[in-house]
């Protein structure tokens, strides 16, 4: 079934899809007890992106090569943060202590995830609602609204949360209709450039290619974990005024250097403009619109840089009646369906809600958009032109419902002593950490990170 994932992503990239000599899945669905084939749709995604990499590797002057993806370690990727060791501890357990991320009942009896993932949305939702930080209260104050008044309520003040939808009903919900025609991975001209062949390289395939990582959290910053892991060189610009979760950090930043700027000050600003008009690719995780203001939107780089690819990831999509909305990865999981069908198939329709038990759409979406920026990156190399790759975790969400459904009784879950086999150790400025390697791997050039993560701030901002 990973090989079908994998299949209908190669389609999006059109006359660009990559063919290694072979391409071979190890391993299958069900990983976790769910119905959803979130592993084969991990795979699946992985390997493209994995296959794609090596077309462009090919491009270079590479010997061709063939593809092996570990399904099970696909899977587990899911939830690499659980599986991460720092000098031989959890690093982020599973236990949740902040109860305005979860999901309550409204007046009406329907359900709504909140996420006040930051301390500014935390608090957010309590102003909102008019309660105390705990359990009890929010309960108390959701039960007091209408779930979708809430939802509506919590965008206009820029704050997180979504009704949980069953499948049909996000089928039925204007958004939905509109994301169920855009593509899974949508790859647009936004600009004229003349075409630029990649130089040849003899080392590994995306060697010399510069990414510059405008993400946060896990989807966006996956997506540069994964072209780093072929040898981009990835430079990851945060803000120091804006919070940082560090397993994520740790997790999502193998490959890759972390520096910070301030889009508010001049000089910043220009160093950032300065990287960005001497960089392959420019992927960015904001919501619609915000990097345009500091003229760092797609049509401000295509000027600015001629034959830029442009990745755009968000949580529903980039046009639509919910695609200024801010969103997480348990929010595509309600809104979409996900939660619902996941719930109903493991505990039975009287059930209450519950999310799937790992990150799916995150990562995979993350994987999405790596394949779409190297199919960017050859499209742009043979015919020319500035592209714009689009993804979203709420069309993630969807795509992985439409594979089918998998037997959850028959789970065979990721152990422990698994995990410790699919891993690592490496020295990293957080300490010693076991981490997942990744779970694809090309004939010649195997999959793997040059770089340890590193915090945030810890190099300049500055290519190599």
């Amino acid at each position: 079934m990973a090989g079908d994932a994998y299949r209908q992503v190669m389609r999006q990239a059109g006359d660009m899809a990559a063919q290694p000599l072979s391409v071979s899945f190890d391993g299958a669905d069900p990983v976790y007890p769910s119905c959803l084939r979130v592993g084969d749709a991990a795979a699946g995604a992985l390997g493209a992106a994995a296959a794609m990499a090596q077309e462009v590797g090919a491009d270079r002057g590479l010997q061709r090569q063939s593809l092996t993806v570990n399904t099970r370690a696909a899977a587990a990727s899911l939830l690499g943060f659980l599986h991460m060791r720092l000098d031989g501890e959890m690093v982020l357990r599973p236990a949740l202590t902040n109860p305005t991320i979860g999901i309550y009942r409204a007046a009406c009896g329907k359900y709504i995830h909140l996420h006040g993932g930051f301390p500014h949305l935390r608090d957010g939702i309590l102003r909102l609602l008019d309660c105390e930080l705990s359990e009890d209260a929010i309960a108390e104050a959701v039960g007091k609204w209408d779930a979708v008044a809430l939802e509506d309520a919590l965008a206009y003040v820029n704050l997180c949360g979504a009704v949980v939808r069953s499948r049909e009903e996000w089928a039925a919900h204007a958004h939905g209709r509109h994301l169920a025609t855009a593509p899974l991975v949508e790859l647009t001209r936004i600009g004229d450039a003349p075409a630029r062949p990649l130089p040849a390289t003899s080392g590994r395939p995306l060697e010399g290619l510069r990414v510059l990582d405008m993400t946060r959290v896990l989807a966006g910053p996956t997506c540069g974990r994964t072209l780093a892991s072929h040898g981009a060189d990835v430079l990851r610009i945060g803000a120091a005024h804006l919070p940082t979760i560090e397993p994520f950090v740790m997790d999502t930043g193998h490959g890759k250097r972390f520096a910070t700027l301030d889009f508010g000050n001049r000089d910043d600003a220009e160093t950032l403009r300065d990287l960005a008009e001497t960089s392959h690719l420019f992927v960015q995780g904001y919501r619609p619109g915000a990097l345009a203001r500091h003229g760092l939107g797609s049509e401000e780089l295509a000027e600015l840089r001629p034959g830029i690819v442009y990745v755009s990831i968000n949580c529903y999509g980039h046009d639509g009646p919910f695609a200024a909305r801010a969103g997480w990865e348990q929010l595509a999981q309600s809104t979409t369906g996900m939660a619902r069908w996941h719930t109903d198939e493991t505990q039975g329709e009287a059930a209450a809600p519950e999310l799937l038990p790992a990150a799916a759409t995150d990562y995979t979406t993350g994987y999405l958009a790596a394949f779409g920026a190297l199919a960017g990156l050859r499209r742009q190399a043979r015919d020319g032109g500035s592209w714009h790759v689009r993804v979203s975790l709420s069309r993630t969400a969807m795509w992985m419902m439409d594979l089918g459904a998998t037997n959850h009784r028959k789970a065979d879950p990721v152990t422990e002593e698994e995990a410790a086999e699919l891993s690592d150790t490496r020295d990293t400025p957080f300490g010693a950490m076991r981490f997942l390697r990744p779970a694809d791997s090309l004939s010649a050039t195997p999959s793997h990170w040059e770089l340890p993560p590193e915090p945030q701030g810890n190099s300049r901002p500055a290519w190599r």
